[in-house]
């Protein structure tokens, strides 16, 4: 209420509890409710018109009554705010609340890591490529040729997740929405315990590994001799060979009962002897052993099968000792590889390919474009993988429209090939060669496919 005499200002003093975002009704919010003179139809005096102007200006004036007003009257729209009305509402102070919270838990799913590891399609590298004018395989000891325009593509899976590499909330949920990624617990592909530091070791001695697997399988597949020294490294629990065979122990001989005995000088002289010979059957193993011969007769057992088996695979033929071995390899050529920030043992057949092409005259590829994947062990074996839909999805993405794939990995791959991409499944490194001459050539209509069980 305003008493005659009183000053006011031209704002009014009301409180205002409507939306966010609106203005109580001033000048800047409504311009029409921000003067505040009387808009009765009572005649006024020229000194209550200039004050009703002077409170439009924003000037302090004085409102008279006059002789038509009723000082004893309330005048709604000049009262005095209420002390007791607060100025920001309780819904006000709950949706500034609220919007905190929810800024602090989005902040929160973004930063924090979480307990999941994420597989996505990684890059793919042609091994017929150059690297900065340099060729990705290189040979010295023997003549080479050009590739031509074909590729043969060795392809990847990224994984973040691992020891340095945590995932958010963010990144899982952009994981399970997409269709290429795959999101599962991170002890499934990093075990407890697993620093950065090993897992780096243990996947760059991957790589090794398989490009010294691939070479000596490449050059054995093109009729080259490749003499090595086969030292055990240890051996499988359970097996024959348990508590037999022991690490340090240098394979030269194997001597099957009832059979001839084979000198062993390549890995292949090994494995050549094992794959006639059943499971349970009693070999002679001739080893060096702190500079004596010795003979340990060893039961083999039967190759292991993978998992899950495919409905109507047919088991692994032969038998094997259960031992690891270390290969101490003497090439005939030198083989090298320029490939860097990539681990892992499953580019090994795509190596082999690589180097057989490298050391093959004519374009093997016949300029199409071939991806693939598969471990390569010296004899010349291809081995299953992890990732191989990831790996398909990629493979598609950068062109190939044909993909080498595992045997052991056919019931991975069935109702996960990309559009456009054919896959071809391959056991050995005999038979991904012949595929890829025959893609070359215009007849890889007809070669295996992985088809459903």
């Amino acid at each position: 209420m305003i008493s005659p005499g009183t000053r006011r200002s031209g704002r009014r003093a009301s409180s205002w509890t409507g939306p966010a975002g609106a203005e109580r009704g001033d000048a800047a919010g409504d311009p029409a409710a921000g003067a505040h003179g009387d808009t009765s139809d009572g005649p006024r005096g020229g000194a209550e018109a200039a004050a009703a102007t002077a409170g439009r200006d924003g000037t302090r004036g004085t409102a008279t009554a006059g002789p038509g007003d009723h000082p004893g009257a309330t005048d709604p729209d000049l009262s005095e705010p209420d002390d007791e009305t607060p100025l920001v509402s309780r819904r006000s102070v709950t949706l500034v609340v609220s919007g905190a919270a929810l800024a602090l838990l989005l902040l929160v799913m973004m930063l924090v890591p979480l307990p999941y590891a994420v597989q996505r399609p990684g890059p793919t590298v042609n091994t017929l490529a150059e690297v900065e004018g340099e060729p990705l395989i290189s040979v010295e000891g023997a003549e080479t040729y050009p590739a031509g325009d074909g590729e043969l593509r060795l392809t990847t899976v990224s994984v973040s997740g691992g020891p340095g590499y945590p995932v958010t909330a963010v990144d899982v949920l952009e994981g399970w929405v997409s269709r290429s990624d795959v999101v599962v617990p991170r002890e499934a592909v990093f075990p407890e315990g697993t620093t950065r530091e090993s897992l780096d070791a243990e996947s760059g001695a991957q790589m090794t590994s398989s490009q010294t697997n691939a070479t000596v399988a490449a050059l054995e597949e093109l009729g080259y001799e490749v003499p090595m020294v086969l030292t055990v490294g240890g051996t499988a629990p359970g097996s024959g060979a348990e508590g037999l065979l022991l690490p340090g122990d240098v394979v030269r001989s194997i001597h099957p009962e009832g059979g001839s005995r084979t000198e062993v000088q390549s890995f292949s002289d090994l494995s050549g002897v094992l794959a006639t010979t059943p499971p349970g059957t009693t070999v002679g193993i001739g080893v060096l052993r702190g500079g004596e011969d010795v003979t340990v007769d060893v039961a083999t057992m039967a190759p292991p099968v993978p998992e899950p088996a495919l409905e109507g695979q047919e088991p692994p033929e032969g038998s094997v000792l259960g031992v690891v071995l270390e290969p101490d390899v003497e090439l005939p050529v030198q083989v090298s590889f320029d490939i860097e920030n990539i681990g892992g043992p499953s580019a090994g057949t795509m190596f082999a390919l690589g180097i057989i092409d490298t050391l093959t005259p004519g374009e093997m590829t016949g300029g199409e474009q071939i991806a693939g994947t598969g471990t390569m062990n010296l004899a010349g074996e291809v081995g299953a993988i992890g990732g191989i839909q990831q790996k398909l999805i990629g493979a598609r993405r950068d062109g190939a429209e044909w993909f080498l794939a595992p045997s052991d990995n056919c019931d991975e791959v069935v109702g996960h090939v990309p559009d456009g991409l054919r896959v071809v499944s391959v056991s050995t490194l005999g038979q991904a060669r012949d595929a890829v001459e025959a893609i070359g050539t215009g007849d890889g209509g007809e070669l295996p496919t992985c088809a459903a069980g």
